[in-house]
């Protein structure tokens, strides 16, 4: 096997690099199932695209902070590797594109100079936690959470119990109870409390958006912030047990507990709770490194549009908590930008702010700690950047997902539209450009990762078929989302499927009814007052599709005939299993379990461990060809059709075997055991299973 060299100091990382290395060259020599090497690249970012033979690559950045250096290395990466282009998710991640999967090792190792991960930011895993990006500055906040979520997000980063789950789960946290951070769309949201001097969050459970949107349940009112992370493990370790394997479209966290209930749900993690490790995990928030603005001279600059300047100041600058100091927000159109500003800002930020930015989860920048007096050399520096466009988080301000640009899932343009929209806005409704209330989203499919289901005004792509069986490009008209606050929101309707070319006029439409009738309400009350099939008459005629032109088969920001093109989702990194390698990689558990216990770890040993018992007896079971889905339903199946039936004798139930995992505390005896028992239940069913095929034979 090709050696694989980097310069990582952390032997931890430079394994998992030099993991993707070798595992890439045997995807190559056929020795590793193309489905198997999917769910494996996911889980360290490399993200199939919709053109052939490049990847996307996802930077994981937690709560969206980002130090110069490290978006100086980004730069790099992307021009060395990529096309010199950033792109910014609604999940505070940055994209690169079109990446050769051969050198997607040596980019992560590159990253990693920096401190910069890929790891598990695609996947079934715990996706990058995400949180306000005010957190730190913002002058309702009741302490700042950044310490908080970065505390959660380094606990169950490589964390055993949440890498190989049905699907992938999303943690936010909110800083005020504007729930700027989102709890209520999250599988667990954090909203920062304090409770009789006590730091804490009311958590929010099992929300989340897709073609089946659901409000997240509250789990707890207020639960003490030493009790967030044993809380989620918990969370993490019944879903990953009793959570769907099979129907990918049923496997979030939202379905389990629509399922079994809330209260089932709560007394499933209680169980849980013998055999976690720490009961509560204090966060120190002086361990935190908080970046420090520097001291400066102030630059002398002349504004030579003071229209423009303070209409920019007006809806771009936001006070912050800390005296004297201000935040400026960047509008990043579609959250794309180059490199060659984004080394200049990175510079800007290390000379004169505090050395970082925060992405946003509208797709844009925040510059914290700008000492008030360098806001007008901020201006000027920015606009020689091209971003000191007015509007950062008001109306006029669209959200995009890339959609049919690169994703394999889109099926109409968001790109493109999102620009015709915020034109149409800017020339026809400047007004809006001061408007905060008014939310438009766009999505290029129903998975909504440009979460247009959560939006005052939203767009979902679509495509419509005439009755000549010809295809077009759509959009669904969705209205009357909002966020409430304190965890309450409400999400969109649908209310129209209109030819994409016709969203602009529903735009329109919808914006010159709210300035007559509606103006002096918010938008989401406004909808509700109205009611749904106000909206559908005043959009419907928009609807008929037998009068479309040739310019309706031509979607937004392309030239060329629409044609519907779907490819495979990677969303959840589905996986084929093979029998051969789930025993492969149930001996590749064990040996994990044995790392983690030489090391001490014996949460993560027994773990693996139980891991690789469960894919035993899937493979065994895969081998009968009976259906699996659940772990849990996994080892019921595993007792009445081999245990009771004595066709494999291992002296008693391989239930009570795999569920001494929620009734031992994990100590170094219960470890040594437990990975015995996984040693001894592997040999017997591979045993087993040489007996099929001698029979078969």
């Amino acid at each position: 096997m090709q050696s694989f060299r980097t310069e990582i100091e952390n032997p931890i990382v430079e394994k998992d690099v030099i993991e993707l290395a070798n595992k890439i060259e045997l995807f190559h020599n056929g020795k590793i199932d193309e489905e198997k090497f999917r769910s494996l690249r996911l889980a360290r970012g490399v993200y199939g695209q919709r053109q052939h033979g490049v990847q996307m690559i996802r930077i994981k950045l937690p709560y969206g902070k980002v130090l110069s250096h490290q978006l100086r290395r980004i730069s790099e990466v992307s021009d060395e590797y990529s096309r010199s282009r950033l792109h910014i998710t609604t999940r505070q991640d940055i994209q690169i594109h079109y990446v050769d999967l051969n050198r997607t090792p040596e980019l992560w190792a590159e990253l990693e100079k920096d401190n910069v991960t890929l790891r598990e930011a695609c996947g079934n895993t715990v996706r990058n936690v995400t949180a306000s990006e005010t957190a730190g500055i913002d002058v309702n906040e009741p302490f700042d959470v950044s310490p908080y979520a970065d505390a959660l997000f380094r606990f169950f980063l490589r964390n055993a119990i949440c890498q190989e789950m049905g699907r992938k789960f999303k943690v936010s946290f909110s800083a005020t109870d504007e729930d700027t951070g989102l709890s209520y769309m999250h599988d667990l949201g954090f909203i920062a409390k304090i409770e009789n001097g006590i730091k804490g969050f009311k958590v929010m459970l099992g929300g989340g958006l897709g073609s089946q949107p659901r409000h997240a349940d509250v789990f707890y009112e207020f639960l003490a912030s030493d009790k967030i992370i044993p809380l989620m493990e918990g969370v993490l370790r019944v879903f990953d047990r009793y959570g769907e394997r099979k129907s990918r479209a049923k496997a979030r966290l939202k379905f389990l507990i629509k399922d079994i209930g809330l209260e089932a749900f709560k007394e499933l993690v209680a169980e849980e709770q013998n055999a976690i490790e720490f009961k509560t995990v204090k966060i120190d928030e002086t361990d935190y490194v908080t970046s420090i603005p520097v001291e400066v001279e102030t630059p002398i600059v002349e504004i030579k549009d003071r229209k423009a300047f303070d209409l920019w100041k007006s809806t771009n600058v936001i006070p912050q908590k800390q005296k004297g100091y201000f935040a400026i927000g960047v509008k990043v159109l579609l959250g794309d930008f180059y490199t060659d500003k984004a080394r200049l800002l990175a510079n800007l930020v290390e000379q004169y702010g505090a050395g970082e930015i925060r992405l946003t989860l509208r797709q844009n920048i925040l510059i914290p700690f700008v000492r008030e007096d360098l806001i007008p050399f901020f201006y000027s520096e920015l606009e020689k950047l091209g971003f000191a466009e007015a509007g950062y988080n008001k109306a006029v301000d669209i959200t995009a997902c890339p959609g049919t640009d690169t994703c394999n899932l889109g099926i109409a343009s968001s790109t493109g539209i999102a620009e015709e929209l915020e034109r149409i806005i800017k020339t026809e409704y400047p007004s809006y450009l001061q408007n905060e209330d008014l939310v438009i989203k766009i999505s290029g499919c129903m998975n909504a990762c440009g979460q247009h289901n959560m939006a005052n005004i939203g767009f979902q792509g679509m495509s419509i078929r005439t009755k000549d069986k010809l295809v077009a490009p759509g959009l669904q008209v969705l209205l009357g989302g909002g966020n409430i606050g304190n965890g309450k929101a409400y999400f969109a309707d649908k209310v129209v499927k209109v030819p994409s070319r016709r969203g602009p006029e529903a735009l329109r439409r919808i914006l010159n009814d709210y300035e007559a009738n509606g103006k002096e309400q918010l938008y989401a009350d406004y909808y509700k007052e109205k009611g749904e099939k106000y909206f559908y008459e005043l959009l419907t005629d928009l609807s008929n599709i037998d009068n479309l032109t040739q310019e309706d088969f031509i979607d937004w920001g392309t030239e060329e005939h629409y044609v519907k093109a779907i490819g495979i989702g990677e969303c959840a990194g589905v996986v084929i299993d093979l029998i051969s390698t789930l025993f492969l990689e149930s001996e590749e558990k064990i040996e994990e379990a044995k790392v983690a216990f030489n090391n001490k770890v014996y949460s993560s040993a027994i773990y693996e461990a139980y891991r690789s018992m469960v894919n035993s007896a899937k493979a065994i079971l895969l081998s009968e060809n009976i259906k699996t889905n659940t772990q849990a339903s996994i080892i019921k199946q595993f007792d009445e059709l081999f245990v009771e039936t004595k066709k494999i004798n291992i002296d008693t139930s391989f239930s009570d075997v795999v569920y001494q995992i929620k009734v031992y505390s994990p100590t170094v005896d219960f470890a040594a055991n437990y990975i015995n028992s996984a040693r001894y239940f592997l040999d017997a069913v591979k045993e087993y299973r040489e007996t099929q095929l001698a029979v078969k034979n």
